[in-house]
Order: C-alpha cells, then structure tokens, then sequence
C-alpha cells in the first residue's frame, strides 16, 4: 500500500454532499413523493400505455370485447411482437404496466390496473421477455449447482461494488444510488405475492425473512425506508419513483423480472430462486458498499442501509436456501427448474446491468451512465471528489 492510499483509508474525503446533488427542480425536500407521474415514453409501446393511461379512466366493459384490441392500440401490439424485449421501449412500458400492481401514477385511475385491453397487451410483452431470459440462461434443474456458484467469489472479482470501493467517483457512487432506488423503494414488496402460493414450511420461512424486510415491526427499520433515508442522506431525491426516468432499460429489467415473477403464481418457484440469489450476494457487496460510502465521506443515514444488509441478508439466504427453496421442491419437486430460472435470470441481469455501469464509468473517458440526468446530479468528473483505491476489505 503506498502512502497515498495510507492515507485516504484514514482521511475519507468529505463529499459535499447537499451541494453536490440535489433533488431534481420541483422535488420537495421535505415528505416525499408517495406516487410517481407518469414516465416519459421512450418508443411505441411505451407511447400507447402512457398516451392510455393519460387520457382518463378505462373503457367501460360495456362497450364490448371489440374495444379490447385497440387499447391502447393496434400499432402497439404490432411493436410488441417485434420489439427487442431488453429494450428500452417494453422495458418501459412493462415497468409502467407493472406500477399499476404497486404504487399507480399520480393523475391516472386505478381502474386501468385491471383494464382487459392493458392486460392483453402487458401479456405479449411479458412473453417476449420471459421467452428472451429463457433463452438466454443456461436452464437445467440442478437447484444445488445453481446456488453453489453464488456462494464463493473470486480472488480477482471486480464488479461495480468492488470498483465503487477502491477507485470509485462520488459522482459514480451518486448514480448507482439513484439507479438502485427503482429496486429498493419497492424492497421485498413483489416477493409478498408469493406467499399465498406456498405451503408449509416454505411459506412460513418467506414470511419470516420478509418480517425482517419490512422492518420487524418497526415501521423505521423497513428497508424501502432505509434506502430512502440513504438518498436523503446523500442529497438525492428520496420519492418512490424520482429516477425510472434517468434509468436505462437494463435497470428497469431487474425490476420488471421480480414483478413478472411475482404476479404469475406459475412462475412462483422462479420467484424463490430470484429472492434466494438476491440475498445470497447481498451481504458481501453490502460490506463493499459500505466501505465505499465511508471511504466518500457519506453520512451514517447512507451507511445504515448497507450494515443493516450485512448480518440479516446472511442469515435470510441461509433460510431461503434451507427451508424456502427445500420446503418448496420437498412438496413440489417439478419446480427445480423453476428455480434454477430464477437464480439465472437474475445473474444474467444483474451482470447486464454491472457491465452498462462499468462500460460507461470505465470503458474509455467516464460518462455517465443514466440516460438523462437530473438537474443538479453530478454525471462526470470534476462534479464530486476522486479518492484514491483502497483495498481488501
């Protein structure tokens, strides 16, 4: 280690933080935001939702099953078969599909949730999705196989915690933070519709772990308000929602395969295999990230997140793994498959979305890897401190 790096693991710079992120122009800094507008679309599909869901309430039934193919549009559902199903369009349009199920969209009826003709159309593109992370996975249904992998890490590994640990950017940090809260303010929410889909001791495992996620009883220590006291804490806006806009589709996929999961009691098993994965990785990039925001001088709201993650993710993925994942397969065997789907496609997306980030942060002079940035996000160099590598952990 040379001096250098000596000293900035004992002097952590102190990031401006208020100064050098604030809540995008009209954001409050006071109660957040508890339902997101509509997004902007980004293509077609996109277009027809949120031109549908803008216009008023849902068609009447009454008018008749012919009304159903053109809401919200023939054009529509002609770009949902041709779509790339990783695209920014139907990713998209999924996720604002999807939101009616959770939170809505300021200004829209909740009927739309349960619209026939949304429903047919968020359909088409659910299977070019599912048929895309089929293919794309590896499958088989060696359960066992599929998790070994996640539970030793490389001497070498070098993702997007390990790099915000050792050389990352305040700016870079800024923006895994504000991408992640799509994921995080709905923490845990999407794998509750699972929960009437087991039995036995698989059901009463999940409900344990998703007691802690939902903050044990104590409504501050629920992990959607965790995170949003980490984006207060860093100066970014805390409000369900704020960053969908600035997210690239490869964020919104992650999102979107936790909601596909779990609104389709046929794919209940892929569901486990996603949450088991999820916390099973969790507690190591926890501990980097962590010491990444120590090392930037972040304040402790931030790091209260990330050291809650650490000790109860390990324990979570040992009760996912054990009484979740075997009490399903002891009670319904022909699920392993499932499983294995779900671990899978969650790798397969994380590292999709880990090689956008470092492509962007890394790959070349860094640029920002949101698509566009708030105001008053710092997206580049010279826009927030730079502290030298440390290393190990």
């Amino acid at each position: 280690m040379t001096a250098q790096q000596a000293a900035h693991r004992q002097a952590p710079v102190q990031a401006p933080r208020r100064a050098a992120a604030r809540a995008p122009a009209g954001a409050s800094r006071g109660e957040p935001a508890a339902v997101p507008a509509l997004p902007a679309a980004r293509g077609p599909l996109s277009r027809a939702v949120v031109d549908a869901l803008s216009a008023g309430p849902p068609p009447s039934p009454a008018h008749g099953p012919e009304q159903e193919d053109v809401r919200p549009g023939l054009d529509a559902w002609a770009a949902a078969r041709s779509a790339d199903p990783y695209g920014e369009d139907l990713q998209l349009a999924l996720h604002t599909c999807f939101e009616l199920h959770y939170r809505g969209f300021a200004g829209v009826d909740p009927d739309w949730e349960w619209d026939a003709g949304l429903l047919r159309l968020r359909g088409a593109m659910e299977e070019a999705f599912l048929a895309a992370l089929r293919r794309d996975v590896a499958g088989g249904s060696d359960v066992d196989g599929a998790l070994a992998g996640l539970l030793t890490e490389p001497v070498d590994a070098s993702g997007v915690t390990h790099h915000l640990r050792d050389e990352g950017e305040w700016w870079q940090l800024l923006e895994h933070a504000a991408l992640r809260s799509v994921y995080h303010l709905k923490e845990a929410d999407p794998h509750a519709w699972v929960i009437p889909r087991l039995r036995g001791r698989a059901k009463t495992a999940l409900v344990a772990v998703e007691h802690d996620e939902f903050g044990g009883g104590r409504p501050e220590m629920i992990h959607q308000s965790l995170y949003a006291g980490l984006l207060d804490d860093l100066g970014l806006d805390p409000s369900y929602g704020a960053y969908v806009d600035a997210a690239p589709a490869v964020m919104l996929a992650t999102v979107n395969m936790m909601s596909l999961f779990g609104l389709r009691r046929s794919l209940r098993a892929a569901l486990v295999g996603h949450f088991a994965a999820a916390e099973i990785t969790t507690a190591p990039s926890a501990r980097r990230m962590a010491r990444a925001l120590e090392r930037l001088g972040a304040g402790p709201r931030a790091a209260r997140f990330y050291t809650e993650h650490i000790e109860a993710d390990a324990v979570h993925e040992q009760v996912l793994r054990h009484d979740v994942i075997g009490g399903l397969l002891e009670q319904e065997p022909e699920l392993a498959g499932d499983v294995v789907l779900g671990v899978q496609a969650t790798c397969l997306l994380e590292d999709r979305l880990a090689a956008h980030l470092l492509d962007h942060w890394r790959g070349g002079p860094p640029r920002s890897a949101l698509r566009h940035p708030p105001p008053g996000l710092p997206t580049g160099p010279g826009e927030g401190p730079r502290s030298g590598p440390v290393r190990g952990e």
